[in-house]
């Protein structure tokens, strides 16, 4: 018997959203290093997101990263400028930069 997993049937779409620019070069070095495509990381980094730690419920949600993608994500950060935290979102104002 061979351990075969159902595929599931998806239809993607083309997505017209507009990300920080250094924010959006981390996440094209990440998705090369995973080896996937940049839609397919955001697909993961979503689903993740989706999962509540239980007990943690609202507050916390699981990582889809390991630690050698962290790793890597702590490089592409450096390299790219990226020294805002998870709550700076909160903070952009495009106009600031023109």
């Amino acid at each position: 018997m061979t351990d075969r997993v159902a595929t599931i049937g998806i239809e993607r779409v083309q997505l017209g959203v507009r990300v920080e620019k250094r924010l959006v070069k981390v996440l094209k070095g990440l998705a090369e290093f995973e080896g996937v495509t940049l839609g397919q990381l955001i697909e993961k980094i979503v689903l993740h997101s989706f999962e509540p730690m239980p007990g943690e419920e609202g507050e916390w949600a699981a990582s889809p990263h390991g630690k050698r993608a962290l790793a890597a994500i702590a490089q592409l950060r450096a390299v790219y400028g990226l020294d805002y935290d998870v709550h700076a979102s909160q903070r952009f104002d495009e106009r600031a930069t023109g």
